[in-house]
């Protein structure tokens, strides 16, 4: 989902983009110290969610809503509660009051409406990808996406984990996210990713796998992981 920040105050333009990148679902496209910028951009590029904080220079982020008959989906981020009334006037998904953990940021992203999908064709099913190459130090080996059964973070590199086998790769949490069908593979923990159909069973906040591996399931994902995947 492309998203854009829309804040003048660099600490919470910095507390947002770290919000946004341990979601990993989100993919920032740019931000802006204020709406007039944002216009621009606006019109030329495609955008699903606006973080957009009210108190800004130039045109007040309530005043840049009365701009646009069709806006994005947007939530408001503020230090100050006297707007929450008007702006749902302007259907806003969410209102973020400064400050606000991760928990609570993830409970207003997780209320945007999915994007509708296309149903899949057989010419799009054939050309998933089945098979890839990973950088392991000085080599490329292939590997069958399917057998993949988590991804780990570690520092600043990450592991695949195979069935008696584990490569250690130097491409971030991110790259995986991006490149690995999200379908059949998902974020459950800010250091995981898992392959949905490897998972025997979920107690609690843990997932048991089909070798034996027990993953944890962190809070801030979970909610979104149960409405996806298991109902």
């Amino acid at each position: 989902m492309n998203c854009i920040i829309i804040e003048d105050q660099p600490p919470a333009q910095r507390i947002l983009k770290k919000y946004i990148e341990d979601m990993g679902s989100l993919n920032l496209l740019a931000t802006f110290p204020d709406a007039i910028q944002a216009m621009d951009f606006l019109k030329t590029q495609e955008v699903d969610l606006i973080f957009l904080d009210i108190h800004l220079p130039k045109i007040s982020g309530i005043d840049f809503l009365k701009t646009m008959p069709n806006p994005p989906h947007v939530i408001l981020t503020t230090a100050f509660p006297d707007y929450a009334l008007e702006s749902y006037e302007f259907n806003v998904v969410d209102y973020l009051l400064k400050p606000f953990a991760f928990q609570r940021f993830v409970k207003a992203v997780s209320k945007v409406p999915a994007k509708k999908m296309a149903e899949p064709t057989i010419s799009s099913i054939d050309n998933v990808r089945k098979e890839m190459f990973i950088k392991s130090g000085y080599e490329h080996i292939k590997i069958t996406i399917d057998d993949i059964l988590y991804v780990k973070s570690d520092a600043d590199y990450t592991e695949l984990f195979l069935p008696q086998k584990k490569h250690l790769s130097a491409e971030p949490l991110r790259y995986w996210l991006e490149n690995l069908d999200t379908h059949q593979f998902a974020r459950i923990h800010k250091s995981y990713i898992v392959n949905i159909s490897k998972i025997e069973k979920i107690v609690g906040n843990q997932l048991y796998l089909s070798d034996g591996t027990v993953i944890p399931i962190g809070r801030a994902y979970k909610e979104e992981f149960i409405q996806q995947f298991v109902k």
